[in-house]
C-alpha cells in the first residue's frame, strides 16, 4: 500500500521531473487472420486490430485525466508479419504494411510495429518477402516500425541475414535521403529480441503471447536525474553503494506507477494485462536525458572514463527496482542509451567525448545497443553489416538483448547534423572507422555458431 510520503514522490515526478508513461501498447495475435488472398488477409488484419485496439486512444485518455499522468506514446504491436504474411511477395507485403499504417492512422496511434522478420537460424520465404519489402514499405507509411532477429545466444549469429540487413538499412535511408533517412530510423536489427517489448522500432507480439494484451512502458529519467541530485545534497559523502539504492528505489515507484496505469486500461479494454517495460528511455529534451543522469553522479560527460562502469550500475539498479516492484516486469527494463533521442549523448557525440567504439563498449551493459546511430551517408553496406555483427556477439555471448538502429544519412558525412523530428530527435553523423572500405569477412555468410553458453539444458 502507499503511504503519503510515496503520494507526494509520485506527485513530484509528475510534476517537475517530467514522468510520463511513454507507452500503452496493445499486442494483437494475428495467426488467425492467416490466409493465401492478399484482400482478405488485409481485411482480415485491419477488422482485428481496429476491433481490439478501437478504444486505445479513449481509454488512455481517461486514465491522463483521472491520474495526472500523460501517455506520450499509444501503440499497437502485432505478430510477425513474416510469419503471418508467409504466403506472400514482397510487393504484396508492401500493400499489407500500407493497410496496417492504415488502421493506425484512423486509430490515432503513434506506431505499430511488427513488421518483424526472426531469422536467426535461417530465412524462410515468407522472412525473405518481409526483409526485401522493409524499405518501400517503410518508405510509403508513417507509422510502421520494423524489426529482423537476426542473433540469438541459443542459435548463434546468421551472418547471411546480416549481409542482407547491410544492404537493406542503405536502400532504405537512399529512399527516404530527403528526410535524412528516416526509413532506416524505424528499423532495428536484434539479437535476443524479446516477444513482449513495448517499445518501438522493436516492438512485436509473440507467438507464445495471448490473443491481445496490453503492456506498458515506463520512463522517467529526469525522475531518477532528480532523485539522485536530491540524495547527493542531502549527503555529500554519499558512496555508489547508496547511490545505487536511491536509484533502484525510485525505479520501484516508477514501475508502481506504470503498472498502476497499464491495468487500468487493460480493465477498461477489457484485456489481459501483460507486462511493465521500465527503460530510461530519453527524449530529446532538457532534463529528461538518460546522459544527465551521468552528469548527476559525477561524470564529467558522457562516454567519459567511468561511463560504462556507472552504466552496468543503473541497468542492474533499474532491474532490481523493477522486479521488486511488479511480478510483470519484461521487455528490456533498463537504460536506453539512443544517440539522436537524448539531447546529452547527442551532445557528447558531437563534441568528441562519445565515439562509436566507446558506444559500442556501453552496449554491452545497457539495455539494447547501438540505437539512433547516424552514420556517413557513404559508409559501405559491408560495413554497416559488420558493426552489426560486432552488436549482435556482444548480445549473443552475454546472454543479453543488443540491438543495432543504424541509419547511414544520405549525403551527409562526420559531424554533420540529422534531424527527425519529435521524438527521434536530431544529432550528430557519427564517424565510422575504415567505413567506407569493403568488408570481406561479413561475404563469407554462413552462420557463427552458437557459444558454449547455449548448451544449458
Amino acid at each position: 500500500m502507499l503511504n503519503e510520503k510515496d503520494i507526494i514522490s509520485t506527485l513530484m515526478m509528475v510534476r517537475e521531473q517530467n514522468l510520463d508513461l511513454r507507452t500503452v501498447t496493445v499486442g494483437i495475435n494475428l495467426t488467425d487472420c492467416v490466409s493465401h488472398d492478399l484482400e482478405t488477409f488485409k481485411r482480415k488484419i485491419y477488422d482485428k486490430i481496429t476491433r481490439y485496439a478501437g478504444q486505445l486512444v479513449a481509454s488512455c485518455n481517461r486514465i491522463e485525466r483521472r491520474y495526472g499522468i500523460e501517455v506520450a506514446n499509444k501503440r499497437i504491436s502485432i505478430s510477425p508479419i513474416g510469419v503471418v504474411g508467409a504466403p506472400f511477395s514482397s510487393e504484396q507485403l508492401v500493400e499489407v504494411a500500407v493497410t496496417l499504417d492504415k488502421a493506425a492512422h484512423e486509430l490515432g496511434v503513434d506506431f505499430i510495429g511488427g513488421f518483424t522478420a526472426l531469422v536467426e537460424k535461417g530465412m524462410s520465404k515468407g522472412d525473405q518477402a518481409l526483409i526485401e519489402a522493409i524499405p518501400q514499405a517503410l518508405t510509403e507509411t508513417q507509422r510502421i516500425c520494423s524489426s529482423v532477429n537476426v542473433a540469438s545466444t541459443r542459435a548463434g549469429i546468421n551472418m547471411d541475414a546480416i549481409l542482407k540487413m547491410g544492404k537493406i538499412i542503405k536502400q532504405a535511408a537512399e529512399l527516404t535521403a530527403d528526410d535524412d533517412g528516416l526509413a532506416a530510423a524505424k528499423l532495428v536489427v536484434f539479437a535476443n529480441i524479446p516477444q513482449d517489448v513495448p517499445f518501438m522500432a522493436g516492438a512485436y507480439l509473440g507467438i507464445g503471447e495471448a490473443d491481445a494484451v496490453v503492456s506498458v512502458g515506463v520512463s522517467g529519467p529526469g525522475v531518477v536525474k532528480a532523485a539522485l541530485e536530491k540524495a547527493l545534497a542531502e549527503d555529500e559523502n554519499m558512496d555508489l553503494s547508496r547511490a545505487a539504492d536511491v536509484i533502484k528505489q525510485t525505479a520501484a515507484r516508477l514501475t508502481r506507477a506504470g503498472e498502476l496505469v497499464g491495468r487500468e486500461v487493460a480493465q477498461l479494454l477489457n484485456l489481459p494485462f501483460g507486462i511493465v517495460d521500465l527503460s530510461l528511455a530519453p527524449t530529446p529534451n532538457r532534463n529528461d536525458s538518460v546522459g544527465e543522469i551521468f552528469e548527476a553522479i559525477g561524470l564529467p560527460a558522457f562516454g567519459a572514463p567511468g561511463s560504462t562502469a556507472f552504466l552496468s550500475m543503473l541497468n542492474d539498479a533499474v532491474k532490481k527496482g523493477g522486479a521488486f516492484a511488479s511480478s510483470h516486469v519484461g521487455g528490456l527494463s533498463g537504460a536506453f542509451i539512443p544517440v539522436c533521442e537524448d539531447l546529452t549523448i547527442a551532445e557528447s557525440a558531437a563534441n568528441g567525448t562519445l565515439s562509436l567504439e566507446k558506444l559500442e563498449a556501453m552496449t554491452a551493459v545497457c539495455s539494447v545497443g547501438l540505437d539512433m546511430v547516424a552514420i556517413p551517408g557513404d559508409t559501405s553496406a559491408e560495413m554497416i553489416s559488420a558493426i552489426i555483427a560486432d552488436e549482435m556477439a556482444i548480445g549473443v555471448i552475454n546472454k543479453k538483448t543488443t540491438a543495432a538502429r543504424l541509419i547511414p544519412a544520405p549525403g551527409k558525412k562526420a559531424g554533420d547534423i540529422v534531424r527527425f523530428g519529435g521524438l527521434l530527435g536530431e544529432g550528430p553523423v557519427m564517424a565510422v572507422n575504415m567505413g567506407s572500405h569493403e568488408n570481406r569477412f561479413v561475404r563469407l555468410g554462413g552462420r557463427i555458431p552458437a557459444p558454449i553458453q547455449s548448451l544449458v539444458n
